[in-house]
């Protein structure tokens, strides 16, 4: 059986655009230009449209082109692609230990509420 290959990493302005598309669901470039306009009011359709046909080509994007307006989904589930960047990340940037991950961003990167809730995760799933 072939190995399943890993999804390619997207940029930081892929990554944005395919939060939008998790978000959202299937969409035309319309669409998801309408949605990332409140945050990023400088981005214009044409390089919406060019950054999501880069994107079907890398594989991050499928399109479905039976309409005149071609619409995107994501390729790959949210959770697998953030698992997939967050191995790469621990790898890369914490010598492979999700511990110093952890600790790291426990330090500095979560309000009261959020360690709450990491707390409350902990005691619920014990084992993982």
């Amino acid at each position: 059986m072939p190995k399943a290959t890993k999804p390619p990493k997207p940029t930081a302005a892929e990554l944005d655009l395919l939060r939008v598309i998790w978000r959202l669901g299937p969409s035309t470039v319309k669409d998801v230009h309408a949605a990332r306009l409140r945050e990023r009011p400088d981005l214009t359709y044409a390089t919406a449209l060019r950054l999501m046909q880069v994107m079907h080509g890398k594989g991050l994007l499928t399109r479905d082109e039976s309409q005149r307006s071609h619409v995107y989904a994501a390729a790959h589930a949210q959770d697998a692609l953030q698992t997939n960047l967050l191995k790469d990340l621990i790898h890369k940037a914490f010598a492979g230990s999700g511990r110093d991950l952890v600790i790291a961003a426990l330090s500095e990167h979560v309000t009261d509420k959020e360690r709450e809730e990491i707390k409350r995760f902990l005691k619920e799933n014990p084992d993982g």
